[in-house]
């Protein structure tokens, strides 16, 4: 389902975007109005590119085809005037995103679909600034990082967007080899966010609690209940263990877990000591200049081996 695609910013998740679309038969113009952002998106892409070649998830002549179908602008017009559905991916700010969609509004086609990649801000308030038309073709489409290798797109069916036109935005992602989930409700996070919020909640009270080290915290996760994760939803998991089982459990754990309604304390210890994780060289592990690189392509590499073992499961 080839369609014109154009994407706004070209940080990480936009030039990811525009990347996968281009690699999954779509044309794409990417814009980035910053002279040396747009500079190190090629670059960037072409990286990615070769890793996937590498692990055999795309052919070199994939990746020859789809860098032909993608195109780096500066001028905003151009990247949006003959485009059937745009998404942007520019910074989490109300008021930027308000500004963009305005003028999208104006610049893109009639009939384009606008589409926001944001996970914390309200659709409404997005689509206070375009047409009462506009705003039957609005949507978010929350992508997960690295956009490129991830299989998951969050959907928006909020009750502004008829049915059709969302299915032909479902169609046009799972085109690509997306795996995508309707939101009917706009809630801060949506779902996967909120999902993994819970998660890390209850692993940094671990930690604070001193009940076991980072390296054990991970690998109890990883071997545990993410193991399962990686081919089963948690409802699934219920269902098979039993759901007396998961009530009686509850009713033991939950009200002896953290119930925390902010930020972890020791996360927000190490953001003020500059421990920012891979890239200020240490978070809960230290990260060595010499071998960051190393670090993030192992990382990449796990996510695209699980990928592989995915495609084979709804």
């Amino acid at each position: 389902m080839s369609q014109k695609i154009g994407v706004i910013g070209g940080g990480t998740m936009g030039h990811g975007i525009a990347a996968a679309f281009a690699l999954g038969g779509c044309p794409a113009i990417l814009y980035e109005p910053a002279e040396s952002q747009r500079a190190a998106i090629l670059p960037a892409i072409r990286d990615a590119y070769a890793l996937l070649v590498e692990e055999g998830i795309a052919t070199a002549a994939a990746v020859v085809a789809a860098e032909t179908r993608l195109h780096l602008t500066d001028d905003l017009s151009a990247a949006v005037a003959d485009r059937d559905f745009i998404v942007e991916a520019i910074p989490e700010r109300l008021d930027l995103k308000q500004a963009l969609f305005a003028d999208l509004d104006v610049r893109a086609p009639a009939d384009a679909v606008l589409a926001s990649n944001t996970s914390s801000l309200p659709l409404a308030a997005m689509m206070e600034t375009v047409s009462a038309a506009r705003r039957e073709r609005m949507l978010v489409t929350h992508w997960y990082n690295p956009p490129l290798i991830m299989p998951l797109v969050e959907l928006s069916l909020f009750g502004n967007m008829p049915e059709p036109v969302y299915d032909r935005v479902a169609k046009l992602h799972a085109s690509i080899g997306k795996r995508t989930v309707k939101v009917l409700k706009d809630v801060p996070g949506l779902i996967a966010n909120r999902i993994q919020q819970a998660i890390a909640r209850e692993v940094f009270s671990i930690i604070e609690q001193g009940i076991a080290a980072p390296e054990d915290v991970d690998r109890a996760l990883k071997f545990g209940p993410a193991f399962r994760y990686a081919t089963t939803g948690q409802l699934e998991v219920a269902d098979f263990g039993g759901l007396d089982i998961w009530a009686a459990v509850g009713d033991n754990l939950l009200a002896v877990m953290d119930a925390s309604k902010a930020a972890s304390p020791l996360l927000k210890q190490k953001v003020a000591e500059g421990k920012l994780g891979v890239k200020s060289g240490e978070g809960f592990y230290r990260y060595s200049p010499d071998t960051v690189g190393e670090v993030r392509r192992a990382f990449l590499k796990r996510l695209i081996h699980q990928l592989k073992a995915s495609r084979a499961y709804g």
